[in-house]
């Protein structure tokens, strides 16, 4: 796939240079300098996505901490060898159950939590699929922060089909009969790679 637009990357580098010069740095007059390099980011983010900067600055000055990249868990559960889909509400369209990582949880217990939450169903994660940069695959819309997403493998162990606030269908999907995804959150290809999993049991963890 081509690499993501230069001018995303280097908003995020700056943002990133910001963020973590604003967390070590007292001097202020450095402070200054790094707000006016996330002034800066924010302003090249802007007249790259064509949002208004009142949009995107918000977001850059609530990130505080050392800057690292966000991570997406993503759930995939087969049953008869169909993939479990949930139609996202905010979109309309089909992904893998999943979302943010919560502090406080290790990732198999976020995957199952999010399962829980947006399907209805009680799992037990069993093997990590993937971890995959969203850069580095086909993504839309870009994001404004780096993202690693986990795809983990899970088995479910009761409950039904059950929609959420943020979710309204659950419904599981033969290979040939995937629906149109949610592409800000899953591929086609990340979902063949699902299957090809499944098919392949003893294949090790995908990366990037």
């Amino acid at each position: 796939m081509p690499p993501e637009p230069a001018w995303l990357q280097w908003s995020r580098d700056l943002q990133a240079i910001s963020q973590n010069g604003l967390l070590f740095s007292e001097n202020p007059y450095d402070r200054q300098r790094y707000e006016s390099i996330r002034d800066i980011a924010a302003q090249m983010m802007a007249a790259g996505s064509g949002h208004p900067i009142d949009s995107i600055l918000p977001i850059f000055t609530a990130q505080t901490g050392y800057a690292t990249p966000k991570v997406d868990v993503r759930g995939v559960v087969f049953r008869n060898s169909e993939i479990l889909l949930v139609r996202e509400a905010q979109d309309n369209l089909w992904t893998l159950p999943g979302g943010w990582a919560d502090p406080n949880e290790s990732p198999s217990e976020s995957v199952t939590r999010e399962i829980s939450e947006e399907a209805g169903f009680t799992t037990r994660a069993v093997k990590l699929l993937a971890v995959f940069d969203r850069a580095k695959h086909p993504h839309t819309p870009l994001h404004p922060f780096h993202v690693y997403k986990l795809f983990i493998l899970c088995e479910i162990e009761s409950g039904e089909p059950r929609p959420s606030l943020e979710t309204l269908e659950v419904a599981f999907f033969p290979e040939h009969a995937i629906p149109y995804l949610s592409l800000a959150r899953a591929t086609p290809n990340q979902i063949t790679r699902c299957f090809d999993h499944l098919r392949n049991p003893g294949w090790p963890t995908d990366f990037d």
